[in-house]
C-alpha cells in the first residue's frame, strides 16, 4: 500500500510538473509542420477568381516559410506550414470528395474552402460533419451561416446579404433614381444580393420596375437587355459572378442601349479582367463595389499594409494583385492570427480564438468582424464609381457620402 501511494504522488509531481512548464515542455514533441489543405479551380467557370485567391494563399504560406513558421500559441514556437491543394476545375462535384480527402485521408490541420459561395456550398456542411473549422476567403451567401454551426469562419468579405446595404441607401438618398431594374444570377451569393435590395429598397420611393433571375451560366443578355429598357428605368443593377458581367457589359455595349446608370459587382474586384474583356471605355461611369486594391487599408494593426503588400507581391512574382489575391493573402493573416492566439490547437478552441480578436483586427482588408455565425460583417462595401481618366478611367467612391471621394455622374454621358 505505501509503494502503491509513493508511485501514486511521483506521477502527481511529474503531472504538475509538467502543467507547470506549459506549452515549451510538450514542443518538441510537437509536428514539424503544421498541414494546410485547400482546393482551386484550375480550369472552368470560376478558374481566374479561384487561382487569384489561391496565389495570395500561396503568397502568405511562402511569407511565413521564410520567416520560419507562423507563431503557434498552443506550442509555443514557430511552425512551418505545408500546403496541400487539389484542382476541383470549378465544379462542385469534385469538390466534395476532395474536401473529404483533405480531412480524412491527408488529415488536414487547417482547412481552407475555394473562391466563392458555389465552391464553398459543398465544403460548409462536409466540414461540420468531421467538425473541421472552415476558413472560408469569399463564399459569401447567406445560406452558408448559422448560429448553430461554429465550424465556419467568412474571412475576407462580408455575408453577401450585407453587400447591397449601402447600395440600397445610395438608391433611396441620390434623388434622380425612382424606377429601378434588377437582373441577377439565381445563385446564393448574388441571390441573397437582390432579396436585400428588396427588401431594403420596399416601402421608399423608389420602385423596383423589373426583378429578373437567369441561370449563373448566362452568357447572352440580348433579350434580357431590351426587356429592362422597356421599363424605363433610372437605374439598372445587374448582380452576377464575372463571368456573368462580363456578358451582360459586352452585351450592353453591342446593343446600342443607353442607361443612366449601370451597376454590377466584379468591375470593382476583378477590374484588370473586366477592363481586357470589357475595355475601359465600357466601364466608363459603371458603379460598383470597390475593393482593395481600388480601396487602400494601409493603417493595419497586422500584418502589411496594402501598398507594402502590393509592391512585395510585384517584386516577389512579377504580376500585380487583384482583389481575389488581396482575399487570399488575407485569409493567411486570419489563420495566422488565429494560430497565435488559440491555447489549444483542436477546431473549437481555434474558433473561440477567432471571436477574441474578431472586431479588433484591422488589415490590409479591413476591419475583421464576424458575427455569431461566422459571417463576416466588419468589411462593409461603399458604392464606388469608374470615371474616365486620360486614357483610362479611375474610381471615386460617391457613397456613403462621408467617405466620398466624388459625386455621382448622372445620368452616365
Amino acid at each position: 500500500m505505501m509503494r502503491q501511494k509513493g508511485l501514486a504522488g511521483c506521477v502527481a509531481i511529474a503531472a504538475l510538473a509538467l502543467i507547470g512548464l506549459g506549452p515549451a515542455a510538450w514542443a518538441a514533441d510537437a509536428p514539424a509542420v503544421l498541414k494546410l489543405g485547400t482546393l482551386y479551380a484550375g480550369s472552368g467557370a470560376f478558374a481566374v477568381p479561384s487561382t487569384s485567391e489561391h496565389e495570395g494563399l500561396k503568397f502568405w504560406v511562402d511569407q511565413v516559410n521564410a520567416a520560419g513558421g507562423t507563431y503557434v500559441k498552443a506550442l509555443g514556437r514557430k511552425v512551418r506550414l505545408r500546403l496541400i491543394a487539389y484542382n476541383d476545375r470549378s465544379s462542385t462535384t469534385t469538390a466534395a470528395p476532395l474536401y473529404n480527402q483533405l480531412i480524412t485521408q491527408d488529415k488536414v490541420d487547417i482547412l481552407v474552402s475555394d473562391f466563392g459561395s458555389v465552391l464553398t456550398s459543398v465544403a460548409v456542411p462536409i466540414a461540420q460533419t468531421h467538425k473541421m473549422l472552415l476558413f472560408d476567403p469569399t463564399g459569401t451567401g447567406a445560406a452558408l451561416f448559422s448560429p448553430d454551426n461554429p465550424y465556419v469562419v467568412l474571412c475576407s468579405l462580408p455575408t453577401s446579404a450585407i453587400w447591397p446595404y449601402a447600395l440600397a441607401d445610395f438608391l433611396k438618398k441620390f434623388e434622380p433614381v425612382r424606377r429601378v431594374a434588377l437582373l441577377y444570377a439565381t445563385n446564393d451569393f448574388t441571390g441573397s444580393q437582390a432579396a436585400t435590395l428588396r427588401e431594403r429598397l420596399r416601402g421608399s420611393r423608389v420602385e423596383l420596375v423589373y426583378d429578373q433571375g437567369v441561370a449563373t451560366n448566362t452568357s447572352n443578355y440580348a433579350v434580357l437587355l431590351h426587356n429592362v429598357e422597356a421599363a424605363r428605368p433610372d437605374a439598372v443593377i445587374e448582380f452576377g459572378y464575372a463571368n456573368n458581367d462580363i456578358a451582360f457589359l459586352q452585351g450592353l455595349q453591342a446593343s446600342g442601349l443607353k442607361f443612366k446608370m449601370v451597376f454590377a459587382i466584379f468591375p470593382g474586384q476583378l477590374f484588370s479582367l473586366l477592363r481586357k474583356n470589357v475595355s475601359e471605355a465600357g466601364l466608363a461611369y459603371t458603379y460598383t463595389y470597390p475593393t482593395p486594391p481600388l480601396l487602400a487599408y494601409n493603417k493595419v494593426n497586422y500584418g502589411p499594409g496594402l501598398e507594402a503588400f502590393l509592391r512585395e507581391y510585384r517584386q516577389k512574382r512579377g504580376e500585380d494583385a487583384n482583389f481575389l489575391t488581396v482575399a487570399g493573402y488575407n485569409t493567411g493573416l486570419v489563420i495566422g492570427k488565429t494560430l497565435a492566439t488559440a491555447d489549444k490547437l483542436d477546431q473549437l478552441a481555434l474558433r473561440r480564438a477567432v471571436e477574441q480578436f474578431s472586431g479588433k483586427l484591422f488589415t490590409l482588408d479591413g476591419l475583421f468582424k464576424v458575427d455569431r455565425s461566422g459571417a463576416q460583417v466588419g468589411e462593409l462595401l461603399p458604392v464606388g464609381q469608374f470615371l474616365p481618366s486620360g486614357n483610362g478611367v479611375k474610381m471615386q467612391v460617391v457613397f456613403p457620402f462621408a467617405l466620398a471621394t466624388g459625386k455621382p455622374v448622372y445620368p452616365a454621358p
